[in-house]
């Protein structure tokens, strides 16, 4: 078994991937069996991420530690395994702390792109760490004509290419197509409602208990697309908007059916919602192909 501890691929290859791997995931169930948490004694848990990829002929998991610290922050890894669907050895073993990320904005703006109109001109970035320059630079790849608005309530030290940097939440939506929200937050950070028809707002999830981003209440108010259907188990505001009435059948397609072309398009008559929470199918992908690309530079070596 080949240990990565500094596994690289680059974003084309990364987008590349989840776009096959979801799409091939149409086919079957539509994105593997969901997160598993295993909470630990004292606090923190540990999450399971599974998911196979029958082309690659791998099994994989990914499994991501979250330990709290008595003084200083918490301890967060990641790991994924790949395995021979074959032979059932184990194939691979890659530190995924950086795939996480690289495969977190890779799948926001997967599903952008394929949200937003072909005109879309301005785009936010709400929350600007690692997670949140990221997203940009992803959306650069794919609509690199954007102008991107930045804004964090810690305060900005890195910059990613020619993001402009703002003083609110307000500043940065104001008249945007696409809003990717990529904070740590388990309360509201923007409410939908307040832009216009038509426009995109993205949400991620973190470790804080109950994360989200947007109001439950928004929900039904709102075009709503999701990473996969399995999400609405996990997702904070979608289970208390269920709660409240919201039915989840009302969400319009996972990615899966985004790439296949099988969602609608969305109404242009209310913002539109996507929201993802992290699945094994999207880290089984990226750790494939830095495992691909692991083999392809040990060959040229020789």
């Amino acid at each position: 078994m080949r240990v990565i501890t500094t596994p690289h691929v680059s974003e084309r290859a990364v987008l590349a991937a989840l776009r096959q791997a979801f799409g091939d995931s149409s086919h079957s169930e539509p994105a593997g069996p969901g997160q598993f948490v295993v909470d630990l004694p004292g606090g923190g848990d540990v999450i399971h991420y599974p998911a196979v990829l029958p082309a690659a002929g791998v099994h994989a998991v990914k499994v991501s530690p979250y330990l709290p610290q008595p003084a200083g922050p918490a301890v967060v890894t990641a790991w994924t395994l790949l395995m021979s669907l074959s032979t059932g050895e184990p194939v691979a073993l890659l530190d995924a702390s950086g795939l996480t990320a690289e495969r977190t904005a890779a799948t926001t703006v997967l599903a952008a792109d394929l949200l937003l109109p072909p005109d879309a001109r301005t785009a936010a970035v709400i929350g600007y760490g690692r997670i949140g320059r990221a997203h940009s630079r992803y959306l650069r790849l794919v609509r690199p004509g954007m102008t991107v608005r930045v804004f964090s309530p810690v305060g900005i030290d890195e910059v990613e290419g020619e993001d402009k940097v703002v003083s609110s939440v307000e500043e940065a939506v104001e008249g945007a197509d696409l809003v990717m929200l990529c904070t740590s937050a388990a309360d509201d950070v923007l409410d939908p409602r307040g832009l216009a028809a038509g426009a995109v707002v993205t949400s991620i999830s973190t470790n804080a208990p109950g994360a989200r981003e947007i109001p439950p209440a928004a929900v039904q108010e709102l075009d709503v697309y999701v990473d996969a259907r399995t999400s609405l188990r996990v997702a904070a505001e979608l289970l208390q908007a269920t709660a409240s009435g919201w039915d989840p059948a009302l969400v319009r397609g996972d990615l899966a059916d985004l790439v296949t072309g099988r969602a609608p398009r969305p109404s242009g008559e209310r913002p539109v919602y996507f929201r993802s929470v992290g699945l094994g199918i999207e880290d089984a992908a990226v750790a494939w192909a830095a495992y691909e690309n692991d083999n392809a530079t040990t060959e040229e070596r020789h």
